[in-house]
This record gives structure tokens, sequence and C-alpha cells, in this order.
């Protein structure tokens, strides 16, 4: 582990509102995992307590301070799921690759952990693979998520899709349609939901040309900005579970109408997204 490299990324991210936070997302993004040396280091350079850093990194489940696997695997076991055999599914997994949740394979393959929302209630039961979605899973196709994350989930995804096209997206906690046909962009209806950050709360719509980024606002959002996204129909927050890969912020999914997920970054300016068509329905 190189000092320099901690000393770039807060650099980079000093003057984020996010500030710890932010830092913290860019280390984990580089090393998969909060190295003991690492958060030394970052308290050294911002003068941050080490205690303090500590407290952050336990707080915000997303962190770990240990290594992870190859695969990162969430299984929600969240109401909605639970009700749906979701248990059932957990007990398979733990069973396949044989650790219980908060462990790691001994090969370092996969990480299992059971979570308690993944923020796509109307899709459950829910296992996320890298931040890939698989919806509707019964214990019986554990197997065939677990080949598929071997193979490269990354062959199902359309992030490197040069082309620009409409989509038709919903809540994935009410399914409610968040399109607003009142409003177009790009020629479009667009996508309106519900943002937050730091004091202020007030609507956001974005373009549902994917492979667009326009968007139009209620109040001016600082570039850099963590927003928080809500559902404007069941005011439920639109938290994932895996970090862009551009930034490191958390990423928000959105359900696809036809099938299918599209996660957003949540930092403002950024550009990150997928769309995931891998685990639909599996």
């Amino acid at each position: 582990m190189k000092t320099d490299d901690i000393a770039g990324i807060v650099e980079k991210h000093k003057d984020d509102r996010g500030g710890l936070i932010s830092i913290l997302e860019a280390v984990q993004a580089k090393y998969s995992y909060l190295p003991e040396n690492a958060l030394k280091l970052v308290s050294e350079k911002t003068g941050r307590p080490l205690v303090d850093i500590y407290g952050v990194a336990t707080f915000y489940r997303h962190f770990s301070l240990k290594p992870r696997g190859k695969h990162l695997l969430s299984c929600c076991l969240g109401t909605a799921c639970h009700v749906r055999n979701a248990p059932s599914i957990s007990k398979e997994i733990a069973k396949q690759l044989g650790v219980q949740p908060g462990e790691t394979t001994p090969d370092k393959e996969f990480t299992f952990e059971t979570v308690n929302c993944l923020g796509a209630c109307a899709l459950g039961p829910i296992v996320v693979v890298d931040g890939h979605y698989f919806s509707n899973v019964r214990a019986t196709k554990v197997k065939e998520i677990l080949e598929a994350a071997r193979l490269g989930l990354d062959k199902g995804l359309a992030k490197d899709d040069s082309r620009v096209f409409p989509l038709d997206v919903s809540c994935p906690r009410c399914n409610h349609s968040l399109m607003d046909e009142t409003h177009y962009i790009d020629g479009y209806p667009s996508i309106r939901i519900t943002v937050s950050f730091g004091a202020m709360h007030g609507w956001l719509r974005l373009s549902s040309l994917y492979g667009r980024s326009p968007a139009t606002h209620e109040h001016l959002i600082p570039k850099d900005t963590i927003l928080n996204f809500f559902c404007p129909h069941c005011h439920a927050e639109l938290n994932g579970v895996s970090p862009c890969s551009e930034c490191g912020a958390a990423m928000v999914p959105m359900m696809v109408r036809g099938g299918g997920i599209v996660q957003i970054c949540s930092r403002r300016g950024c550009k990150g997204h997928v769309l995931d068509l891998t685990g639909v329905n599996i």
C-alpha cells in the first residue's frame, strides 16, 4: 500500500460534501475493503482522530474492514423477501458456498452477506451479486446464479452500450411508475424522483434516454454532491448496495418495465450507470 495513493485520495475528495465518507468510499473502491493501514493514513492525512474514522467505517454497512472475495453476494431478508421464502434461499447459498453470512469462501471467490433490504421489494426475493439484481429467486436457482457469477455477469450488461434508447422505469419498492408524462426531456417523458441533500429537499427530473444525462431540479445542486433518492409515491429511499465504478458513491436502482434494473450514480455530475438485464426472473 502506497502512502501517495491514500494522499491522492484525500486530496481529491477533501472538499467533497461527503467528506470522510467520500474518502472511505474511494479507499474501499481501490482495495475492495478498508485496510487498517489505510485508515491510519487517512487519519494522518486528514487530521481526524482514528476513532472517528473507525466510527464512520463501522456505522455504514457497505464499508468492510475485512478482505472480501472476488464476488460480493447479498441475500435480502427484509420483510417483503422474508415472507416469500428468502430464509430458504439464504440457507441454500450457505450450503452451496460452504460459508455462513458474513464469511468469505476459502478460495476468496465469494463473500456472502445477508441484508435487511436491497431496495427492490417489488422484485423479491432478491439476491444481488456484484451489483447485479436477481429477482423472484428460488432456492433451486441458487446454483445457477453462482455459476453465472463465476462465468462473468458483465456479459449481460449494457453499461458499455453506445446506443441511446428510452427507458420506462418504476419504483423498486412500490412498483409505481416514475415516468412524468407532463414534462419531457430529450423528446421523451422524464423520470421524476425526490432527492435530498443537507437541509434541502425537492424534485429531480432525469432524461429517460439511457446514455443521456440531462436533468432539471427544484434546487441548485452543487457538483459532486451525493444525493439521497426517494420514490415520490411511497416515499421509500431508493438505496442500492453496489458502489459506482466511476467514483465509489452508492448506485440508485430503478426497475425497468419489461424486465431489468437500471442503476445511476447518486453523485451529482457523475455519469456512472448500469443497465442490468442479466438476472431478471432467472
